[in-house]
């Protein structure tokens, strides 16, 4: 059985060579980690977890007029926790696929919205602009995986999702100390119909020993084939 992560399928359809390397042969560039942002994503979760002690909606909630509150269940913690997330085995298919979600809210009928938290800084903070970019639809794609998790964990998912997306003002006359942020929530109407497939797309590269070709659009392949094509040209 293939254990394969949510970040995994969504690196095979960006770059199917960059993800048979990875995940294969665990070559890969070398990547910094975004602490700054990791500090939002945990102190918004802390926040969460206030309001779903006292089962109340968080004042975002009631801002953006969504009926809601945070989904008090014992797994949550498991669930958030990129080690453990949550996960379903496939006997048939023989994967066993695997994310962590950032957190879960459940309407007054049961239903559970699926939500995640985003980080950025930019003058003007403009959703319409920044869903055009290749990054941002992999944000809907990433809680279309979460949705297709929970489903096949028996919950009622709405096909609703939202990023809470912070952004950082850089433009404050003080610093002292202290990030100021605005909050946008980011309704996505999502379909997780294409889930299954993709990760078994996946699964099939990891079981080929061929190396895949090349994305046209992958900021890693286009920089290594350069590099070649200018070593050749200068040795």
């Amino acid at each position: 059985m293939i254990k394969i992560s949510r970040n995994a399928v969504e690196k095979s359809l960006l770059c199917k060579r960059c993800f048979f390397l990875e995940y294969k042969y665990k070559i890969k560039p070398h990547s910094v980690p975004f602490t700054l942002n990791n500090a939002v994503d945990n102190l918004c979760k802390k926040e969460f977890d206030i309001y779903r002690k006292k089962k109340k909606p968080h004042p975002y909630f009631l801002k953006y007029n969504i009926d809601a509150i945070p989904f008090d269940h014992p797994e949550i913690d498991n669930w958030r926790n990129n080690r453990k997330g949550i996960f379903f085995k496939d006997y048939k298919n023989k994967f066993h696929f695997f994310g962590a979600i950032d957190d879960v809210w459940i309407k007054p009928n049961g239903q559970l919205i699926l939500s995640d938290i985003k980080a950025t800084s930019k003058n003007e903070f403009n959703w319409e602009v920044i869903s055009n970019y290749n990054f941002s639809k992999g944000y809907k794609r990433q809680i279309e995986m979460y949705q297709w998790l929970f489903r096949k964990n028996g919950f009622d998912v709405s096909n609703t999702g939202y990023l809470v997306y912070f952004n950082g003002l850089r433009n404050e006359k003080r610093f002292d100390q202290k990030l100021q942020f605005e909050i946008h929530m980011i309704k996505l109407e999502c379909n997780d119909d294409w889930v299954q497939k993709a990760i078994l797309k996946a699964c099939e590269l990891l079981n080929n020993n061929s190396l895949p070709t090349a994305s046209k659009k992958c900021a890693t392949c286009l920089y290594l084939k350069d590099r070649w094509k200018l070593k050749n040209k200068i040795s």
